[in-house]
């Protein structure tokens, strides 16, 4: 399709992550299952902290509402795949893919700086515990989750403005499953040295802050922990971590695989990477602090003890009602 400018452009074609129409039916069931999995396992940590006192700490806190933005991180991306699965037009209006670059953008740093606060909460709850709760106060955890929010929103911001200036006129077929920066700046007939230098030191500074304040926080707690003369006291403090480290490791690993490198050589491998820290990394989140965390686990049984007491009420009074005069 030929567009000679800007003003012409009303629409893209997202190729998704296959072209071939016998593909199509299976991935809309593989990502409607990824998605509703990914749904249920947040709601339940969200409504697990939230109803359970001995979670109303800081570092489970952050946890619900690291879970809450992976539901709308995944919620901007995958319900438009799942609808372009089944659709032979797979478009995407111009408006509507701003508008997704720029979710996409705020929800994916909220996330990076959600998993720094988080580590900055095991940082002194190891290396300065007699002052944790004075330390890791509400007001702190609040200002923290402000200037997460805050900055993520400026930045996703800048990124869309830019692509918002540029020309397409060649082709309108975005090589990818969502509205990522890097697969639009390449359709753009215009030049996007600005965008590429704003990615590579303003974009690459967002990503590398929060990955360097989590470095440093493990590198302390890793020398506090070697200082603990027990293995027993080491195994302990290392457990409380190990939830953490995990995700962060999934997180970080995909996105500097998809993003440190040049425009030019961005290729469909890009596409598959990025499922992970989109669409699996979300879902995958709630398991591991549900599995490598005994706090969580057990607020998580408690939650489900009482949602079946609830049911099984719930149906002894329907059949109360069947049964009675």
């Amino acid at each position: 399709m030929r567009m000679p400018n800007l003003t012409e452009l009303s629409e893209f074609i997202l190729l998704g992550l296959s072209s071939r129409p016998e593909d199509q039916k299976p991935l809309f069931g593989l990502f409607l299952v990824i998605y509703l999995v990914t749904l249920m396992g947040n709601l339940l940590i969200i409504l697990a902290i939230h109803s359970d006192l001995q979670l109303q700490m800081p570092m489970y806190f952050f946890l619900s509402i690291l879970s809450f933005v992976d539901i709308c991180y995944t919620t901007v991306i995958v319900p438009k795949m799942l609808v372009n699965f089944l659709s032979e037009k797979k478009t995407i209006s111009y408006a509507e893919c701003l508008a997704q670059m720029y979710f996409f953008l705020a929800f994916g740093n909220i996330d990076s700086y959600l998993l720094a606060a988080m580590a900055i909460d095991r940082y002194v709850a190891i290396c300065d515990p007699f002052r944790y709760v004075t330390l890791m106060n509400r007001r702190c955890c609040v200002l923290l989750l402000a200037f997460s929010i805050t900055f993520s929103c400026l930045h996703s911001l800048l990124h869309v403005l830019l692509v918002n200036q540029l020309t397409f006129c060649a082709s309108n077929v975005i090589l990818h499953f969502f509205c990522d920066v890097s697969p639009v700046l390449k359709l753009s007939c215009s030049s996007t040295f600005v965008s590429e230098v704003v990615a590579m030191t303003e974009g690459l500074a967002s990503v590398m802050a929060p990955f360097v304040c989590i470095i440093i926080s493990y590198l302390r707690i890793l020398t506090a922990i070697l200082k603990i003369p027990s293995a027993s006291g080491k195994c302990k403090a290392f457990s409380t971590c190990s939830s953490h480290l995990t995700v962060v490791t999934l997180f970080y690993g995909s996105i500097s695989y998809v993003y440190f490198q040049p425009l030019s050589s961005y290729t469909v491998k890009d596409r598959i990477a990025t499922i992970n820290y989109t669409v699996l990394t979300s879902m995958l989140n709630p398991f591991i602090y549900s599995l490598r965390n005994k706090d969580m686990k057990r607020g998580l049984e408690k939650l489900i003890n009482r949602i079946k007491y609830q049911m099984h009420g719930f149906s002894s009074i329907q059949a109360n009602k069947i049964c009675g005069p």
